[in-house]
């Protein structure tokens, strides 16, 4: 069973190459010591990257991410980056397990072996010490045999030597007989000795040989054979700590096949359209106008709609009350309210541009009265129901939100309003428990004067109470508005219809009087013209930010420029002579025709100024 004891008949330096054998299985456990070490590390550097991925792509609280995540992709996503958290986790398990169960151990396994090598090759160099003693003790023996017997030999033949020669006295004789007896006594008692010690060196040889080696190398193949076994329950152990967490590693990745599962696109859709619907009517249907009949132009046919002659007055009743304005873009609206009213310039005497630098085109008129501009606007089909609106187109410019959102659509404005009382309630309900929570405190401090003074509390629940009473006033805002907007969501009534005709009503006789109180002056000017007109720009411009998607109108035609024109007033635009350009509207009988350079850029120029290519098929349509 135990071959390595036949490997001392071999060869004397066996010994030697076992020595080596057993250090260089030491060598190989302390290298797998390491490599798992080593892939531990990667273990933890993995899941800590894992987790630091996972933290980078949640969503931050308080922040408009988080409000994403009502959609079911967003959540199927956040579900995937909590799976993965424990994915990481399941790495730093096998981190954990393979430190405490292989390389703990391992190492703990190592320094026991090593102590083990040591003992057994102890006891290998001190029974070889043992023997090598013997040995030269049965040399020493022998070698003092051999010269006794060669003593004993020498005195015996001297002896006789002696007693042979008849000129030696009976005295020298006996002297020699007894040294030459001496030696031979000296000579047996070394003969004992070397026998003696012979078969005790025998003995010793063949236990030697025959039982301390075996026995030694017998310990070292145990030791050996116990450290081949312990690196393959190692690497079994391993496989074992990788293999415990794949069921959870399964269950992670079922869990994100599972959010997957669970997106749903119509509840996304609806969600959307939940979040961002605006509560406004459809637009009715448009009025069917009659130009057959005489009618004064007051803004380009090609806008939405314009009023009717001889009716000031504004309208709201039947199907074209919808609610068009919201589509006019930037040039139809700055259209209106700084086309030309003032008639067009005469065509130059020279068709030279340098002859008349600005040619005669932009006469010094007296512009027509801001006020009657508006006018005409605001008695257009599209109309503006009330002052709220320019008013809120106004402060968006500015850059203010309203306190009652009134810059939103009723939709967005009832879910804003809903929030605000629901974070002032949660406010309310904070500032409560504080103060319950202060007079519970000030009950201790009057049950027991020791632990404080009663009186210092008297302020902060002062205070606490302040601020309830605050936060209760604004809530009683915030919810009159939320009722006032969720009574006109539903549809709008009779009542509403009324208002919205007074206020336009009253938007009409306010701007009528403007015009009256203008045209009253005495020199016909009027003081706040300029800041009127700033106004309508900013509205202007706001409503070109909010409802700038609608398509340009189509050219009805092309034109040449005949003259050089320099358009400085209001709604006119520069050209060149030999300019191609887009005819967006013809004369009406004004004298000017709407043109357009590209996409942004359009405006009047005097119809005498371009010849115009009408295009038939576009013009009826």
């Amino acid at each position: 069973m135990y071959l390595w004891g036949r490997l001392w008949s071999v060869s004397w330096d066996q010994f030697d190459n076992l020595e080596k054998h057993t250090q260089w299985g030491i060598d190989i456990l302390e290298k797998y010591i390491k490599f798992v070490k080593e892939r531990t590390e990667i273990e933890l550097s993995y899941a800590k990257q894992l987790r630091n991925l996972s933290k980078k792509y949640q969503p931050k609280k308080n922040s408009k991410e988080e409000e994403e995540y009502k959609y079911t992709a967003c959540k199927a996503f956040l579900s995937t980056l909590n799976e993965m958290n424990d994915y990481a986790g399941q790495h730093e398990v096998i981190s954990e397990n393979m430190t405490s169960q292989i390389t703990v151990d391992l190492m703990r396994y190592v320094q026991e072996l090593k102590q083990e090598r040591k003992s057994n090759f102890h006891d290998g160099r001190k029974a070889q010490q043992h023997i090598e003693t013997c040995w030269k003790q049965l040399e020493s023996s022998k070698r003092r045999f051999e010269r006794d017997c060669k003593e004993a030999d020498r005195a015996q033949q001297y002896f006789e030597k002696m007693d042979a020669d008849i000129n030696v006295t009976k005295a020298d004789v006996e002297k020699a007989r007894q040294q030459a007896q001496l030696r031979h006594q000296m000579a047996e008692d070394s003969k004992a000795d070397y026998s003696s010690i012979l078969q005790r060196f025998n003995q010793e040889q063949w236990e030697y040989y025959h039982t301390h080696i075996p026995n030694i190398f017998q310990k070292i193949q145990e030791m050996e054979e116990r450290r081949i076994v312990r690196i393959g329950e190692s690497m079994k152990t391993y496989a074992e700590v990788d293999r415990q967490v794949i069921p959870i590693i399964g269950k992670c990745l079922d869990g994100i096949v599972k959010a997957a599962e669970s997106i749903d696109q119509k509840n996304d859709s609806q969600l959307v359209v939940e979040a961002y619907k605006s509560g406004f009517e459809p637009p009715g249907d448009i009025e069917f106008e009659d130009y057959t009949q005489p009618m004064k132009r007051t803004v380009s046919e090609n806008s939405l709609s314009s009023s009717k002659e001889g009716k000031p007055e504004l309208k709201f009743g039947g199907k074209s009350r919808g609610k068009l304005w919201p589509f006019i873009k930037k040039n139809k609206l700055m259209s209106l309210l700084t086309s030309p009213h003032q008639p067009p310039p005469p065509p130059p005497a020279s068709a030279s541009p340098s002859a008349v630098p600005n040619g005669p085109q932009s006469p010094k008129q007296q512009k027509e009265p801001l006020s009657h501009r508006f006018n005409e606007f605001m008695t257009s089909k599209p109309k503006i129901h009330c002052f709220r609106s320019l008013k809120r187109g106004l402060s968006l410019k500015l850059g203010a939100t309203p306190e009652d959102f009134s810059n939103l659509p009723p939709e967005q404005r009832r879910k804003k309003l809903q929030q605000k009382v629901d974070e002032l309630n949660k406010e309310i309900q904070k500032e409560t428990d504080q103060r319950d929570a202060i007079t519970k405190m000030k009950d201790v401090y009057l049950k027991n004067p020791q632990m404080g003074d009663p009186a210092s509390l008297d302020h902060k629940l002062a205070e606490a109470t302040q601020n309830i009473e605050k936060l209760r006033l604004e809530t009683q805002k915030f919810e009159a508005w939320l009722a006032e907007v969720e009574g006109r969501l539903p549809a709008r009534s009779d009542q509403a219809r009324r208002q919205s005709g007074m206020y336009d009503g009253q938007t009409h006789q306010t701007v009528t009087n403007c015009a009256q109180d203008r045209e009253s002056s005495p020199d016909g000017s009027y003081t706040e013209e300029q800041s009127q007109e700033s106004e309508l720009k900013a509205l202007a411009t706001d409503f070109d930010d909010e409802f700038d998607e609608e398509e340009p109108l189509p050219a009805i035609g092309t034109c040449k420029a005949l003259y050089t024109f320099e358009g400085q007033n209001e709604g006119t635009i520069s050209v060149v002579e030999g300019e191609m350009l887009s005819v967006i509207e013809e004369d009406k009988g004004d004298g000017w025709t709407r043109i357009r350079r590209n996409e942004d850029e359009e405006g009047y120029v005097p119809t005498s100024y371009v010849e115009v290519y009408l295009d038939k098929n576009a013009k009826g349509s």
